[in-house]
């Protein structure tokens, strides 16, 4: 099973050091039964690129409580077996843990298949949707069109060797 682990580029960073995704448990997203019911799609593509972007949004939550943190977000890439990924059955189909599972070890970044990450020019549109997503949550609809604008945004796809690059 894929899955995607939201960071900061802080949190790459760290990771890059130590060699592992960490500390664990680790909170990431997936193509789970809620996700699929949700989305109600077949085609797995277009499922691990909502798990993906669930991912993005969870990195987006990241930045937003950290005032120093860079305004990228960052999505780890990992394939783990099947059981090692478990969905919270407690959760449902809340929309705000679609497609989230819990993993109980670190991961090591050398299995990482990939990091996704914000291209400089995404920074401006992120940090103003770290601003409002507070206000966007208590649902403020111009706050909500702020934190869509840095979902407008793809992310970039980088292979494990250039972490050094993104993070130096």
């Amino acid at each position: 099973m894929r899955v995607y682990v939201p960071l900061t580029l802080s949190g790459l960073a760290a990771a890059h050091g130590t060699g592992e995704v960490g500390p664990a448990p680790l909170t990431a997203y997936a193509v789970t039964p809620g996700l699929r019911e949700w989305y109600v799609s077949d085609d797995i593509e277009e499922l691990e690129y909502a798990a993906l972007n669930r991912a993005a949004a969870a990195s987006l939550r990241m930045i937003a409580g950290r005032s120093d943190e860079a305004r990228r977000r960052v999505v780890v890439a990992v394939d783990v077996p099947d059981g090692e990924a478990l969905a919270d059955p407690d959760q449902g189909l809340s929309a705000s843990s679609l497609g989230e599972v819990r993993i109980a070890a670190a991961l090591p970044l050398a299995k990482a298949a990939a990091v996704h990450v914000d291209a400089d020019d995404a920074e401006r549109d992120v940090a103003a949707a770290a601003a409002a997503l507070g206000a966007a949550d208590l649902g403020d609809d111009d706050a909500q069109f702020t934190v869509d604008g840095a979902e407008d945004h793809e992310l970039l796809w980088f292979g494990v060797q250039e972490i050094g690059q993104l993070i130096g």
